[in-house]
């Protein structure tokens, strides 16, 4: 007899699996690895508004909060294939609730050492937040210690562990990685990297404050995502094959 204590709350794909019975083990009946994306869009929304003087003086601001935005597409799928997929988004209601996705071109860093590094050895040697008390919300940069090898890279992914606030489920691209042999002097002396320590820059900006010493997900982030349409359908060739695609959106707890 199998039993678990919590259903798949991830799309199902070549990483994850889905049982019969709704869990990721892949021991369960039924357990298999959902289908691979053809493509993925993947979408920064950062709703501003903008207003210019008679001068030529540009003026903007933040309207809303940043979004991502993906849509993915599949190969003609088997009904084996499609079921799995599409039921578990019938289980979501819609856009009523929450799943997550992993996408892969961000499974992993692209620093294969430091990909390696993490994959390895956690939490040895996990990047975690280093700045001495907690981070405010809207900063775009901190500092981090790391005991391991290599370093993020320009364009992953991170998601944060925050022990005092399990709702920042929100993920963050970096954008800078400074060193303690690399870093900019005249940016903000307190957080100058030094010896096994790296200070990121990342974008959109914090969402909430942030626990000194929270730990940065760089394998495997999860995307928290709902359905964008209220709609979800397919089409069925005269080859027996499913056609369909998926948009879905950054939806914060």
């Amino acid at each position: 007899m199998a039993t678990f204590s919590s259903f798949q709350d991830i799309l199902p794909d070549p990483n994850n699996y889905l049982s019969e019975a709704g869990s990721s083990q892949s021991g369960d009946a039924g357990a298999s690895l959902g289908p691979g994306f053809t493509s993925v869009k993947f979408s920064s929304k950062q709703p501003t508004m903008g207003t210019r003087t008679n001068s030529g003086r540009y003026i903007a601001r933040s309207v809303a909060a940043h979004s991502w935005n993906i849509d993915i597409s599949y190969n003609s799928l088997t009904r084996a294939e499609f079921e799995p997929v599409f039921s578990f988004l019938m289980s979501r209601q819609g856009k009523l609730n929450p799943f997550f996705i992993e996408l892969p071109q961000y499974l992993v860093s692209q620093d294969s050492t430091f990909a390696t590094s993490v994959i390895s050895n956690p939490p040895t040697t996990s990047v975690k937040i280093a700045e001495g008390s907690s981070v405010p919300a809207g900063r775009t940069y901190f500092r981090t210690s790391y005991s391991g090898s290599g370093t993020p890279r320009q364009g992953d992914i991170f998601t944060i562990t925050d022990t005092s606030n399990s709702n920042h489920t929100k993920a963050y691209q970096v954008t800078r990685v400074e060193t303690s042999t690399d870093y900019n002097t005249s940016f903000d002396a307190a957080t100058n990297p030094g010896s096994g320590q790296f200070r990121l820059h990342f974008s959109p900006p914090l969402v909430s404050a942030t626990s000194d010493t929270s730990i940065l997900d760089f394998t495997e982030p999860r995307i928290r995502v709902v359905q964008s349409k209220d709609v979800q359908e397919y089409s069925l060739g005269v080859d027996g094959l499913y056609k369909f695609s998926l948009s879905v959106e950054e939806a914060a707890p």
